[in-house]
């Protein structure tokens, strides 16, 4: 796939939704890191539901620290791993507070560093905190980003660094956040609905659906 092919599924995703956001609810960088936390291997409507009561009754790292493992177990118990998960936050909690007076860091490492936290999770606060024009490969983006030709890669590193690479610099704020949802309601895994998909004609996949 060449860059000429590459800018206009830019320019026409971007046409379909010039600002895009996450699906995920939060009011602060706090909360939006611990909802990234807890979204692994489950679905952001899933993680909405349990973090809601959550964030209401307990909205700080102050108040999560203190509730503890047992307590935040009760309201995220409908979602995936939810025990690893209760342990991650309530210690991540008290490192935010530890080392970083209780603010979300704006850093790659020190995001990293904090448990439970990866360098999809990091990718994802940096870009939508922050601002940063980095891209969060999940298994969305990995599979549109293969399927298509965009940038094929055999592992989500290998995808992400060809996509910092590709996409041109005017849509790379945004990229992760259309491509999440291009394949979340359109280029699904089992069935991807191609009739209605507005980069058809440029998408490099052999199978589409009629």
């Amino acid at each position: 796939m060449n860059q000429t092919k590459r800018a206009e599924i830019f320019a026409r995703l971007a046409a379909t939704d010039p600002h895009p956001v996450t699906e995920l609810e939060y009011q602060t960088p706090y909360q939006l890191l611990v909802a990234v936390v807890l979204s692994a291997q489950a679905t952001d409507k899933g993680v909405n539901r349990a973090a809601r009561p959550l964030f209401r009754a307990h909205p700080t790292p102050q108040a999560i620290a203190a509730l503890g493992e047992e307590g935040l177990a009760e309201y995220i118990q409908t979602i995936g791993l939810y025990k690893t998960k209760a342990k991650n936050v309530v210690a991540l909690s008290r490192l935010l507070l530890e080392r970083h007076g209780g603010e979300v860091p704006h850093d790659r490492a020190a995001l990293e560093a904090l448990p439970g936290v990866g360098r999809k999770t990091a990718n994802v606060v940096l870009n939508v905190v922050f601002g940063e024009p980095t891209i969060a490969v999940d298994t969305h983006i990995f599979r549109v980003a293969n399927r298509t030709g965009l940038a094929p890669g055999k592992d989500v590193r290998a995808v992400e660094d060809k996509l910092l690479k590709f996409v041109p610099p005017e849509y790379r704020l945004h990229a992760h956040h259309w491509l999440i949802l291009h394949g979340r309601y359109v280029c699904k895994a089992r069935k991807p609905d191609c009739p209605r998909c507005p980069i058809r004609d440029l998408c490099e996949y052999k199978d589409k659906t009629p």
